[in-house]
């Protein structure tokens, strides 16, 4: 994790700065469990420290079964564009299966990836906000939205309420929400977004829903 509120705590992405003190962690927990034990990490603090390889061989020396890398640094946050070609240099330090990070948005960046990386998985991040199905989309070769979208959002918000408790699930479901108009129904009127997102009763925002892909679907046939 980049966040400045992880990182001043030498926690996420900070541990790059001191592969000794990473390498405590990885090796505590490896000790403390039965099960598989994976790694996340960036290329590295900075563009000046690209210490990846090293973690990872380290890691896997250690006692890691899997590894992921996002392929920027973590100064870099979220800019400019992920760095796939230099993940190579982690695959060539290390036996572990490995998984790349970043910017893989559908099929084709997904692919590219693979081969600039020399990975044998991809990792969706961002790119599923709005879209849970993308890496099963992925996997499938899809590329369109399934149908009836709206009615699968009121599934999903549905289980969000099922699994969290109504009062609890309302204030996770509303990034979903979110997201979901932001990507699918970009048409909608402020007000209902407003609407939706300080809804008090699952009504309101299943009714909401449906409106929203309604006035969808009128202005793009008006258009």
């Amino acid at each position: 994790c980049p966040a400045r509120q992880v990182t001043k705590g030498l926690s996420g992405s900070a541990l790059m700065r001191d592969l000794d003190h990473a390498l405590s962690l990885i090796e505590a927990t490896v000790g403390a469990v039965t099960v598989p034990v994976t790694l996340k990490m960036r290329l590295g603090w900075d563009a000046d420290n690209l210490n990846a390889p090293e973690l990872a061989a380290r890691a896997e020396a250690a006692g890691i079964r899997m590894i992921t890398v996002h392929g920027r640094t973590r100064c870099q946050f979220y800019k400019g564009e992920a760095d796939w070609a230099a993940i190579r240099r982690v695959r060539e330090a290390t036996s572990l299966p490995l998984v790349v990070n970043g910017d893989i948005a559908d099929s084709a960046s997904a692919e590219e990836a693979l081969a600039l990386s020399g990975a044998d998985a991809v990792m969706v991040g961002r790119a599923s906000y709005g879209e849970p199905w993308l890496p099963g989309h992925l996997a499938q070769g899809a590329s369109a939205p399934p149908a009836d979208l709206p009615a699968i959002i009121q599934a999903h918000y549905e289980d969000m309420l099922s699994h969290y408790g109504q009062v609890p699930g309302l204030r996770q479901a509303r990034k979903h929400l979110g997201w979901y108009l932001e990507k699918h129904a970009p048409e909608t009127p402020s007000a209902l977004k407003r609407e939706m997102m300080t809804a008090t009763t699952p009504r309101q925002v299943l009714h909401g829903i449906e409106e929203a892909f309604a006035t969808r679907d009128a202005v793009r046939r008006a258009a």
